[in-house]
């Protein structure tokens, strides 16, 4: 049987990039606890717009845990207290009647507020502009079966395919570093046949791309533990390993041209 909330929301507002942010203070009251976080904040929005003042702008798309773009720290934990669960799959059944919730922008010099709860996360664009692609030319399209794979490999190009992109890994980590967005996008493509052609030039530019933005990875294991899809650091091994093995390739391949 659904029940229903009253809570207090202490969330961050900012007018702009430039300007100065401060918390402020709502009541989220009557809220269904079979809600979603984004649908709750969506019924405070609707009664700010009633009472003429400013709504609350957050971040969302899809709401099905896909798009990644709803990311924001709720009471310090980068997407709220269920582990392995986007901000639009959290549901208010997660929190108790007469809680205080506090809501906040991802924090990373990487991500700026542009406004309330919405940050610039284009840096992460930046890396996938970097190498997150494969442009060999393959003439016609194959059919799938047609390049055996196994199953191992597929399975790991899947799982590191999962990442969302939506950048709690940056958000949870002390240094703000950006490895398991990059592991997690370098690996599904260098494991698979498609990808060897621009494997090392790829994680070459990737990293390096990488290091123009976001802090160093010193193995806190944050990342992993806030990404909503539960993306494991071993990729940053794999990252780690085809980097140095760039660094030796790359150089030859330079030399002999």
């Amino acid at each position: 049987m659904s029940r229903t909330l009253n809570l207090e929301l202490k969330i961050w507002r900012q007018d702009g990039p430039d300007a100065d942010g401060r918390f402020e203070v709502y009541p989220a009251l009557g809220i269904p606890d079979d809600a979603s976080f984004l649908e709750m904040l969506d019924i405070v929005n609707e009664e700010l717009i009633e009472e003429g003042r400013a709504p609350i702008e957050f971040p969302h798309d899809c709401r099905e845990g896909i798009c990644g773009t709803c990311g924001m720290m709720i009471n310090g934990k980068a997407h709220g207290p269920e582990k392995g669960t986007a901000v639009c799959q959290l549901h208010m059944r997660k929190f108790n009647d007469g809680d205080a919730i506090v809501i906040e922008p991802w924090r990373a010099r990487a991500f700026p507020v542009l406004r309330d709860l919405v940050v610039d996360r284009s840096p992460l664009d930046s890396i996938i502009e970097a190498g997150g692609y494969v442009t060999a030319p393959t003439g016609t399209a194959a059919d799938a079966n047609d390049t055996p794979i196994p199953k191992e490999v597929a399975d790991s190009a899947m799982d590191a395919a999962a990442c969302i992109g939506c950048g709690a890994c940056v958000a949870a980590c002390p240094n703000s570093a950006g490895q398991l967005f990059t592991a997690a996008k370098v690996w599904h493509l260098n494991s698979l046949p498609q990808g060897q052609a621009e494997r090392y030039r790829r994680a070459e530019n990737m990293v390096e791309t990488m290091e123009q933005f976001f802090g160093s990875c010193t193995n806190h294991g944050e990342c992993s533990e806030a990404c909503p899809k539960e993306i494991s650091q071993d990729f940053i091994a794999y990252l780690n390993r085809d980097y140095m093995k760039s660094k030796i390739k790359n150089r030859r391949l330079a030399g002999q041209s």
